[in-house]
């Protein structure tokens, strides 16, 4: 709640509500009769008996859909006013108050184990906040968890909208596209950003949605980034947690402006040919008073078991998966996202902490599951249960995992409603950590004793098509004292920034969509500061200039050439040339879908190699599409001519083409049929 809004100390005891019936059946007026003094107050007029929809409640009561949004928390009522629904099954008493009364209360009619009234006088912009007496006596103001705006931190009152905006939306073109988009076979290259961070004024405020469309819309199209993903926009509380620990799940968080101004964001962002992408946070809440803790004075939202209640990593709460109403929750939240905010796809933050009853536990703090296992499967059921419901409900939209164990079939088809066990998650992709993790740390080697350690770069090919992966380099990496990527690879600067050339050949021309968090691509020297923007001075510089033109250039390509992406989880689509060039630190392999060729020669070698020969399967000529050593490309050595000889033997080698790398090059090669 605001400084600008009185409060009103509410006990079991002092205030006590009572109903007065009054000349028109339909209204009552409610009186507050405070017990330690004589004097009655008015406190405002309510409709009596307002009702909810029984199939929508029958619905939320049994975890059916996504719409649920549309008929709990705040919504104008046709008779003037606004209808407000909480769902607190064991409070013993719920009270509204706001803006709309001063800040004093009226008592909510329980129907069944939601309280309902509507408040004739409620106006758009205004404030207000529940008041719950729960089952053990506690009396606490509560924000609507149902709550579509909020007012700024740290005030933490909920703020009356209209649900689903009023923005004019302009992008019928994407979302038609959208539906007809084929995600698995299509380039998908994201650009992840954390928006209170990405630009700041010179006095350090934040951007608003609105203010920063334009030079956000700029840069990534610039870029030839496909998505943006945002770190989660969800209203949160404390800005240390970049918006992983939500207390509000429909509401955008009002640090930078209101539903409608992120809407004309996301909209400008399609317009653009850009698709967006929200982390969403279904794994954990934080335990603020304000939220969903012990929500009617019990355990609600979260497990009341003490073996499954909270997560030792973060301290926050773990969500009660086999509550129906809960899965309802965290289903509408989707659905409100994608309905009323156009996103294009989710991704699910730490999944594996859901996946595993003894994830972060040690010895006796965790119990198997029914069948004696460590699997959470009321969590496997509600994933599924979600990626199902979404990939009916939006076609096109995406959902993806970020999930760092060997769990199997995260991206698998999930079964059918109420079939059995042994299926997939359902999700449309899931982050390849185990790519990330080995290709930082080659890098990170000195190139003289990369040779002992040839085959981290060549591992993640071994399983590449168990899943559906996006390659990740995230935030994750360049926090907590981890550094930059450009300081990664240690050495001079100017052969960091080659090996970062060399980082985004390695991600962009293997299997598997593309991520890259902020800063990454003119290799900002610092680590991600969540209090401070990008060190923009940096990216002008005139070797930062060309790393970003051999990021756009790669990502032309990469949509420009269904090779890179058309049949990423098929056999087909790669293919070792030669993976065991240990001597030499050079590693070659093809990529093939809808009929095309590629060629992708790569030395992580600080060496230069002439007369390098590739061997190759069929007679035609390969044409020169991309190279590193290029000027342009900010490149520190001197490109090497190609040599091109597509047929004719090469010592033991019956047909090649021969050419000389430069150290750190990377070459991309086209086949041309003869």
């Amino acid at each position: 709640m605001g400084a600008t809004s009185p409060s009103l100390q509410v006990t079991a005891h002092s205030w006590c509500p009572r109903l007065v019936i009054g000349a028109d059946p339909g209204h009552a007026s409610l009186r507050g009769h405070d017990q330690s003094t004589t004097e009655e107050h008015f406190c405002m007029s309510a409709t009596a008996f307002t009702s909810l929809d029984g199939s929508a409640l029958a619905a939320f009561h049994e975890a059916r859909g996504l719409d649920v949004w549309t008929t709990l928390g705040a919504w104008p009522d046709p008779l003037g006013g606004y209808r407000f629904a909480l769902w607190a099954p064991r409070a013993l008493h719920v009270w509204i108050k706001g803006d709309f009364n001063d800040w004093s209360g009226l008592e909510l009619q329980r129907q069944g184990s939601i309280f309902v009234g509507r408040v004739d006088n409620a106006q758009i912009g205004q404030l207000y906040k529940f008041v719950v007496q729960g089952s053990d006596g506690s009396v606490v103001e509560r924000a609507d968890p149902f709550a579509f705006s909020t007012e700024v931190r740290p005030g933490t009152a909920s703020r009356l909208t209209l649900p689903k905006g009023q923005h004019q939306w302009n992008d019928r073109q994407w979302l038609s596209e959208r539906g007809q988009r084929d995600v698995v076979a299509g380039p998908m290259s994201i650009y992840e950003l954390h928006l209170g961070s990405w630009i700041r004024h010179a006095d350090g405020r934040v951007y608003g949605y609105r203010e920063v469309a334009e030079r956000l819309i700029a840069h990534v199209t610039e870029l030839g980034f496909s998505h943006v993903e945002f770190l989660p926009l969800n209203e949160y509380p404390y800005d240390p947690s970049w918006g992983y620990q939500v207390t509000g799940y429909f509401a955008p968080t009002s640090r930078f402006g209101s539903p409608d101004d992120l809407r004309y964001l996301i909209d400008r962002l399609h317009q653009a040919g850009v698709g967006v992408i929200m982390d969403w946070v279904p794994a954990h809440f934080p335990k603020d008073a304000h939220a969903l803790a012990r929500f009617d004075g019990e355990a609600l939202f979260e497990y009341a078991d003490p073996l499954l209640a909270e997560h030792p990593d973060w301290g926050t709460l773990v969500f009660d998966y086999v509550r129906p109403e809960v899965r309802s929750f965290l289903l509408a939240s989707v659905g409100h996202w994608v309905e009323s905010f156009h996103v294009d796809g989710i991704r699910v933050d730490a999944v594996a902490s859901m996946l595993y009853l003894d994830y972060s536990r040690q010895e006796g703090q965790w119990r198997p599951n029914s069948l004696g296992g460590r699997e959470n499967l009321d969590a496997i059921s509600f994933l599924q249960d979600m990626n199902r419901v979404i990939r009916s409900s939006f076609p096109g939209v995406v959902t993806i995992a970020e999930e760092s164990t060997a769990f199997a079939r995260v991206t698998g088809e999930p079964p059918a409603p109420f079939c059995a066990h042994d299926a997939g998650l359902g999700f449309s992709l899931k982050w390849n950590m185990g790519w990330m993790h080995d290709t930082l740390s080659h890098l990170a080697r000195e190139p003289i004793h990369r040779r002992w350690h040839h085959h981290e770069l060549t591992f993640s090919s071994s399983y590449a098509q168990s899943e559906r992966f996006v390659l990740p380099l995230s935030h994750d990496e360049v926090v907590h004292g981890k550094g930059s990527l450009v300081a990664k690879s240690g050495g001079a600067w100017q052969e960091g920034l080659d090996q970062l050339r060399l980082l985004y050949a390695l991600q962009w021309l293997s299997p598997g969509k593309k991520l890259l968090f902020m800063g990454g691509e003119f290799g900002q020297d610092s680590e991600w500061d969540h209090d401070r923007e990008l060190q923009w001075a940096q990216a002008g510089e005139p070797g930062r200039l060309g790393l970003q033109r051999w990021l756009t250039a790669l990502n032309h390509l990469y949509r420009q050439h269904p090779a890179l992406c058309s049949s990423d989880h098929c056999d087909e689509g790669f293919a070792w040339v030669d993976a065991d060039d240990i001597a030499r630190g050079v590693y070659s392999w093809r990529r093939r879908g809808n009929g095309a060729e590629l060629l992708v020669v790569v030395s992580a070698s600080d060496q230069s190699h002439r007369g390098y020969v590739i061997p190759v399967q069929r007679s035609g000529s390969w044409q020169v599409i991309l190279r590193s050593d290029e000027a342009r490309f900010g490149a520190g050595q001197k490109a090497i001519d190609l040599s091109v000889m597509p047929s004719g033997r090469h010592g033991d080698i019956e047909q090649g083409v021969l050419f000389d790398l430069a150290p750190y090059a990377v070459w991309v090669l086209e086949y041309v049929p003869s």
